[in-house]
C-alpha cells in the first residue's frame, strides 16, 4: 500500500504532536494492519513526561489486517488482531503473524488489546495457587492491579486482599473480584509483618521462630511502580511468603528494606515478560479466556482520539476522571 499516515510523535516533555509519515511496506513473511486502537501503557508515563523531540511511544495494538505477505498463513485480509510488535499511535503497522492472535468476534477492540492483557497473564502465572482458597493481596489497584485481582479470582484464590492509596480504585476492586479493602493506613495489624509485629530477629537457632510466621500476607503484588508501594508490599509478605513485583519501576532507583526482606526469608519475583514468543502465545491465550469468560476483565479502557494523548497522560498521572485505561483512535 503506498501513500502517507498520520503518527504521533513527541515534540518534547509533555508534548505529543500528529505528523504524516509514508504508510510502512511488509514483506512477504509479514501482514500490514490499519490500526484501529492503540492503548496507553503506565509505562510510557516517564518517557513522554521526559521526552525529547521525535521520540516515539507505543507498544500496543488491535487492528484489521489490510495486506499480506505472500507466505503468511493463517490471517487474510479483513480479520480482527491483536498481539506484539509493529508500534501504535499511527494508522498502519507492520507485523509477523506469529506475533498475532486472532480477536473473538465477542469482544470489543477496547477489551481486546492484548499486550498488557499478556503481561497480566506471564505475571499472575508465577505467584499460583498452592491450595484453593488461599489468601493473596494486590498493592496498586489501577488497571494492571486490577487485572490481576480478576485474574486471582479465576485461579482459585479466596480471600483477595486490595490495597490502594484511593477510595475510587478500591470501589473498582471490589467490582473485580476484590474480598476485603484497604487505604494503607487501615491495614490490619495482622497484615503487616516487620520488626514491630515480628519483634527482635532472633538468630539464635534456640527456638522455632513461630513469630516471625504469625503477622503476614502469604502471598503478594506489587502494581504501584512507586518506591512506597514497593516498600508497603515487601512489609506485608509473610516470611517465606512470596512478593510478586509488577510495577513498572522506570523513572528512579529504588531502595528497599533488604534486612526486613533478607530476614524474613521470602521469595521476591520480577513479574515482567521478556520472552516475546511465549508473550505472543500469551496473547492467544488471553483471547481465549476472555471469550469464554473464565477470566472476566472487560469494560475498564474509554477510547479517545490521538490529539488527547497530552490531556489523558496527565488524567493518568493525576488519576483523574476515573482514569483506569486509556486507548487512542489513530
Amino acid at each position: 500500500m503506498e501513500g502517507k499516515m498520520r503518527q504521533m510523535v513527541m515534540a518534547g516533555p509533555r508534548k505529543s504532536t500528529i505528523i504524516e509519515v509514508p504508510i510502512p511496506q511488509h514483506d512477504e513473511n509479514e501482514m500490514l494492519v490499519k490500526v484501529t486502537l492503540s492503548g496507553m501503557c503506565h509505562s510510557e508515563w516517564f518517557p513522554w513526561a521526559t521526552a525529547k523531540e521525535g521520540d516515539i511511544l507505543g507498544h500496543e495494538s488491535i487492528g484489521i489486517v489490510a495486506e499480506v505477505g505472500a507466505n503468511v498463513k493463517g490471517f487474510q485480509v479483513g480479520d480482527r488482531v491483536t498481539g506484539l510488535g509493529g508500534g501504535a499511535y499511527k494508522e498502519y503497522i507492520v507485523v509477523s503473524p506469529e506475533k498475532m492472535a486472532h480477536v473473538p468476534d465477542s469482544l470489543k477492540d477496547e477489551d481486546a488489546i492484548s499486550e498488557p492483557l499478556a503481561c497480566l497473564l506471564s505475571a499472575a502465572m508465577k505467584l499460583p495457587v498452592e491450595t484453593l482458597g488461599d489468601t493473596a493481596a494486590v498493592v496498586g489497584c489501577g488497571y494492571m492491579g486490577l487485572g490481576t485481582i480478576s485474574l486471582f479470582k479465576a485461579m482459585g484464590y479466596g480471600n483477595i486482599i486490595a490495597i490502594d492509596k484511593r477510595q475510587e480504585a478500591l470501589e473498582n476492586a471490589k467490582r473485580f473480584g476484590a474480598t476485603e479493602t484497604y487505604l494503607p493506613e487501615e491495614i490490619p495489624e495482622a497484615y503487616i509483618s516487620d520488626f514491630e509485629t515480628i519483634g527482635k530477629a532472633d538468630l539464635t537457632r534456640s527456638g522455632d521462630n513461630a513469630n516471625v510466621f504469625a503477622p503476614g500476607i502469604p502471598t503478594v503484588m506489587e502494581f504501584t511502580g512507586t518506591e512506597d508501594g514497593l516498600a508497603l508490599a515487601g512489609r506485608l509478605v509473610k516470611a517465606h511468603g512470596r512478593l510478586g513485583i509488577g510495577g513498572y519501576h522506570n523513572d528512579a532507583l529504588r531502595t528497599v528494606d533488604f534486612k526486613l526482606w533478607n530476614f524474613k526469608a521470602f521469595t521476591a519475583i520480577n513479574c515482567h515478560e521478556r520472552r516475546i514468543v511465549y508473550e505472543a502465545e500469551l496473547c492467544k491465550r488471553c483471547m481465549e479466556l476472555l471469550d469464554k469468560g473464565i477470566w472476566k476483565f472487560t469494560g475498564v479502557t474509554k477510547v479517545y482520539d490521538t490529539e488527547q494523548f497530552d490531556q489523558v497522560s496527565e488524567m493518568m498521572e493525576h488519576h483523574t476522571d476515573g482514569f483506569i485505561k486509556a486507548a487512542f483512535r489513530p
